[in-house]
């Protein structure tokens, strides 16, 4: 049985065709990728925005932590003044009464040497 070889009219429309055929394949997985690709791409714009949620939390808890740092180190530092300003009011205090006990031993020493003078004078004359 002969055979019939296909013009080149014939080869040319069979490569037309099957070129329509993969085509058309094509197109059918593009717009069922095209579905998927949407639900995916909501997926992510989901996610980040999510992201910059937690992210804006954390910012926000990270100050919140540092503002409340920075007022007990405040209030740590006024305690510590407090107590150098009393510590030194309280260093004046002892001082202050030390050099009033030093003067009264001074003119009470002062006396008793005054009274030994006038004594020998009484005694010399």
């Amino acid at each position: 049985m002969p055979r019939k070889e296909p013009s080149f009219a014939e080869r040319q429309q069979t490569a037309v065709k099957a070129k329509q055929a993969q085509m058309e394949k094509i197109r059918a997985m593009v717009s069922a990728n095209d579905v998927q690709s949407a639900d995916r791409h909501a997926a992510r714009a989901e996610t980040a925005q999510a992201l910059k949620i937690r992210t804006a939390e954390r910012k926000n808890a990270k100050r919140v932590i540092a503002e409340r740092k920075a007022l007990e180190l405040i209030a740590e530092k006024a305690l510590q003044a407090t107590a150098a300003a009393e510590e030194k009011s309280r260093k004046d205090a002892e001082r202050l009464a030390r050099i009033e006990a030093d003067a009264v031993l001074k003119n009470d020493q002062k006396a008793a040497r005054d009274s030994k003078y006038a004594a020998r004078k009484a005694r010399q004359r």
